[in-house]
C-alpha cells in the first residue's frame, strides 16, 4: 500500500471527522462519547496553522485512511516548543502502519516546526497505541488513574512523551 501524507483541507473535515467518530464507539482512543459534528469542528481544523501546528493527512487507494494533528500544549507562551499529537486511523486500515508512518513523519518534522518536544495523552487500556508509541521512542512521562469515566468505567490515562532531535541549521 502506497500512503501519501499531506496537508489538510477545510474538504476533509467531513472525512477527518467520520475517522474520529468511527473512533468513539470503542472507547479506546478518545474521551468524547457521542459523535462530534462537522460544523462543531471546523474552529479547531482551523486552529491548524500548517507551518506551526499542522493537520496531516494520510491518504492510501485514493481514500483518506488516518490523519495526525499537532495541537498547542497547554497554551502558555513557555510551552510553544511543546505539542501534543493525536493519531486517529480509520477501521479498516488499522494495523497497517498508518499510525507509525505518521507518528515516524511527527518525529522527523517536528523540529522543523519548531519543535522540541512531543506529548500524547493515551488511555491506559489502549495497549494497541501505547506500543506505537514506544516503539517510536515515546516513553511514560505521567499517570493519571481513574481520570476518565467511560459507560460508568473509570479509566486511567498516560502521558507518553519524547524529545526531538535539534533543529538544523
Amino acid at each position: 500500500m502506497i500512503l501519501k501524507i499531506r496537508d489538510a483541507s477545510i474538504s476533509d473535515l467531513p472525512d477527518i471527522v467520520a475517522i474520529y467518530n468511527a473512533a468513539i464507539g470503542d472507547r479506546m482512543a478518545t474521551a468524547d462519547t457521542d459523535p462530534v459534528s462537522t460544523d462543531s469542528r471546523e474552529r479547531w481544523y482551523r486552529s491548524h496553522d500548517p507551518k506551526e501546528r499542522p493537520l496531516w493527512i494520510a491518504e492510501a487507494e485514493e481514500k483518506m485512511v488516518g490523519w495526525l494533528s499537532f495541537e498547542l500544549f497547554y497554551g502558555r507562551p513557555a510551552y510553544q516548543a511543546t505539542a501534543e499529537i493525536s493519531i486517529y486511523v480509520a477501521p479498516y486500515y488499522h494495523s497497517r502502519g498508518i499510525g507509525q508512518h505518521l507518528l515516524e513523519r511527527a518525529i522527523a518534522r517536528g523540529p522543523d516546526l519548531g519543535l522540541k518536544t512531543l506529548v500524547a495523552y493515551i488511555f491506559a487500556h489502549n495497549t494497541p497505541s501505547l506500543r506505537l508509541f514506544e516503539k517510536c521512542g515515546f516513553r511514560e512521562w505521567g499517570y493519571l488513574p481513574r481520570v476518565a469515566e467511560l459507560d460508568g468505567i473509570e479509566r486511567d490515562l498516560i502521558i507518553m512523551g519524547r524529545r526531538l532531535r535539534e533543529r538544523s541549521r
